[in-house]
């Protein structure tokens, strides 16, 4: 019972910061708008892609995440991102995405999913990391791509 309790606080809290709450019988409602997603204090790209990605992306990037089951669109594989462009990663055509400078036709940037960029734009000890953070994050992309 202990893992259930652990996965449903893991997987509520994801919901939290897609500004979604799941109801007893699992449906979706919005969460209140004044719910603000906390930001982690790492800038390392690995540890922003756990904190943020992995729930919906899964750990390996393969579209595979918990929550996947709960989204109407799939979670892509980012670890085809570089095949998908011919085999070379755009890593602006990334950083643009994550930011929400950059929309899709579908996934990231729409209500399904976030737009990370002015969750890691808070400023914190009076410094906005928040370019730094979306190009840590394009970076730990690009390096798990397969080959």
């Amino acid at each position: 019972m202990r893992g259930r309790t652990v996965g449903i606080l893991v997987m509520g809290g994801a919901l939290m910061s897609w500004g979604l709450a799941a109801t007893q019988d699992g449906k979706r409602v919005r969460a209140s708008e004044s719910e603000d997603q906390p930001l982690i204090d790492s800038i390392r790209g690995d540890n922003l892609y756990r904190a943020y990605c992995a729930s919906c992306h899964g750990e390996d990037g393969k579209g595979n995440g918990a929550m996947a089951v709960w989204l109407k669109v799939q979670p892509a594989d980012l670890t085809h991102i570089a095949a998908r462009n011919g085999g070379k990663f755009p890593l602006e055509r990334v950083d643009r995405i994550i930011s929400g400078e950059e929309a899709l036709p579908s996934g990231h940037g729409t209500r399904g999913m976030p737009v990370w960029g002015p969750v890691f734009s808070q400023v914190t000890r009076d410094q906005d990391l928040g370019r730094v953070r979306i190009d840590n994050l394009a970076r730990y992309l690009r390096d798990i791509q397969s080959r």
